[in-house]
């Protein structure tokens, strides 16, 4: 059911019919603390936080930067963020004279076309992130809608010097990607090879959908002549789409769940997470919720701690077999599966001697593969209003093609192993009493990244060590089948032995999820000098905070 209360998807469609009828040099990898705070992006990608901040700066909201920031993406980051893919946004506002205290999530996940065609190769995805981020600004933004749009079609049009964040996920695909002659047109670069690092990129195609976009919100591209030639072009690529298709697509507001610490120290503060499909926010609040009880991480040593991040890890896997169902949903209400008592029934569980073998639990965890390529970015105002997105393509540059005509690189169906909405599941913590922000965070990663984010959030908000040492740290990761305890490698030889002494089997991976977060330790907007905002060092990101006086 559309969870709708205020009949915003009426004003949507109302607004979709009215409007019918009517280059920089970056520093990659680079991170701010917040002196000085009038708002703070992070994100995977360079230049989409620097259009983000941009309009921070001029005065726009956290909504606002989030449309400019996702529009730049589907630009600069086609691998996850291509106008043909989804995701899903949690929406903070603080109460303020004009409205009240708010915090929610926007669904937009790539749809499931109805039916595959006999004749598609590759069956692909209904797009959800233009009238998503729609949604998301008619709701809450400020500035004007063509502004916000045409911070992404200038890089297309303009063209860009290709980051190190996107030609990370080109390099290893380029002779398939080539291949398609859409996507050789916009890729190839010198000697038949690539664009490497550097090069500019120019996507006048795109450049011109979002044009229209722009001109029109997402009107045509779902309803009119735009939405003919998507399909007509979609399906003469391998696709698979309808117009009833895009007619028929909604995003969804739904509301959060939640979990509220209750002891002295953190007495009044909820942490959000996103309901199933994303069931990742289920088990995020569950190991989060495991590692507070009767303050456990907190009083771990520094070596018990990775034994307890593994183990709950592994709990919250287990637990999820027993409640999700094929289709991600809950076979339980949602309230029921973060109580204070199942929350104690779960830690439980954990064993500070030995390693819990999966085999021995009630339930066993379930084996689901879950594709890693998505990516994310958190934004906050100096309102205190944070929106915090995961977007994907369901697979690294979806099915490998570009729609003729449009610049768009199509998504892969949602159906199947490792797709979907599993793991696009942001969060935040607020205090719902003082009306106050106190932490925003998204992850990319797949399996790993509802680990990669409870860790950064458990060391930074449950043991309130600095932010950048919480996202620096070495990450560990299990999710019980199979029965392995996986880590970084710049792990100790230290924690590796007593993880071993415990019975844990330890393999080493290159790295375990990326992560974005603002956290403002004394809540934002009353204490801003608390506030810190960082993207992970792991990938080629970029954070930043946003200063009135900037100039351009």
């Amino acid at each position: 059911m559309l969870h709708d209360p205020r009949g915003q998807l009426a004003c949507i469609l109302v607004v979709m019919n009215l409007i019918a009828c009517s280059g920089h040099d970056l520093a990659e990898g680079a991170k701010s603390y917040v002196k000085g705070f009038h708002g703070g992006v992070a994100g995977d990608e360079p230049y989409s936080v620097l259009g983000a901040r941009k309009i921070l700066s001029a005065g726009g909201s956290a909504a606002d930067a989030a449309t400019a920031m996702y529009f730049s993406l589907a630009v600069t980051l086609p691998s996850a963020a291509s106008l043909g893919g989804g995701g899903s946004c949690m929406v903070y506002r603080p109460k303020d004279k004009q409205a009240s205290q708010k915090i929610e999530v926007l669904e937009f996940f790539s749809g499931k076309p109805s039916p595959i065609s006999s004749t598609a190769t590759r069956p692909s995805a209904v797009p959800g992130n233009p009238i998503g981020i729609f949604a998301l600004h008619t709701r809450y933004g400020r500035k004007p809608w063509r502004e916000m749009v045409a911070v992404g079609e200038r890089l297309a049009r303009f063209g860009f010097k290709m980051t190190r964040a996107l030609w990370s996920k080109l390099n290893p695909i380029e002779g398939a990607l080539l291949q398609d002659p859409a996507s050789s047109i916009v890729f190839r670069g010198a000697n038949d090879g690539s664009l490497k690092e550097g090069q500019i990129l120019r996507q006048l195609d795109l450049a011109n959908t979002l044009s229209n976009i722009r001109t029109n919100g997402p009107v045509d591209f779902y309803r009119g002549k735009f939405a003919q030639l998507l399909v007509d072009r979609v399906n003469a690529t391998g696709g698979s789409l309808s117009l009833d298709d895009l007619r028929t697509y909604r995003p969804r507001w739904v509301d959060t769940i939640s979990i509220e610490y209750k002891n002295k120290r953190f007495s009044r503060n909820k942490a959000h997470f996103v309901p199933p499909p994303a069931a990742a926010g289920v088990l995020q609040a569950q190991i989060l919720g495991m590692l507070a009880h009767e303050g456990k991480f907190g009083g771990s040593s520094p070596q018990g701690k990775y034994h307890l991040l593994a183990e709950t890890a592994l709990i919250g896997y287990a637990e999820r077999g027993r409640w999700m169902q094929e289709d991600y949903s809950s076979k339980f209400p949602l309230k029921n599966l973060l109580t204070s008592s199942v929350l104690g029934r779960l830690a439980s569980k954990y064993n500070d001697a030995r390693h819990v073998s999966p085999n021995s639990l009630q339930h066993k965890p379930s084996l689901i593969s879950e594709n890693p390529s998505a990516t994310s970015f958190v934004i906050v105002d100096n309102s205190g209003m944070a929106v915090s997105c995961v977007f994907s393509m369901n697979n690294s540059f979806g099915i490998g093609r570009i729609a003729p005509d449009t610049g768009i690189m199509i998504a892969t169906n949602p159906e199947g192993i490792g797709r979907g909405p599993l793991s696009l599941s942001p969060m935040m913590i607020v205090n719902q009493y003082s009306n106050q922000l106190v932490l925003a965070a998204s992850a990319s990663g797949g399996a790993m990244a509802a680990t990669a984010l409870a860790s950064v959030v458990a060391r930074s908000y449950l043991d309130r060590i600095s932010l950048e040492v919480a996202l620096a740290s070495p990450r560990i990761h299990h999710r019980g089948i199979p029965d392995i305890t996986r880590y970084e490698p710049n792990l100790s030889t230290d924690v590796l032995s007593y993880l071993v002494e415990r019975g844990h089997k330890v393999a080493v991976t290159p790295s375990i999820g990326l992560v974005n977060i603002a956290f403002c330790a004394g809540g934002l907007p009353r204490d801003p000098d608390t506030c810190t905002i960082l993207s992970d060092p792991r990938g080629h990101g970029l954070a930043i905070n946003a200063l009135i006086d900037m100039e351009d």
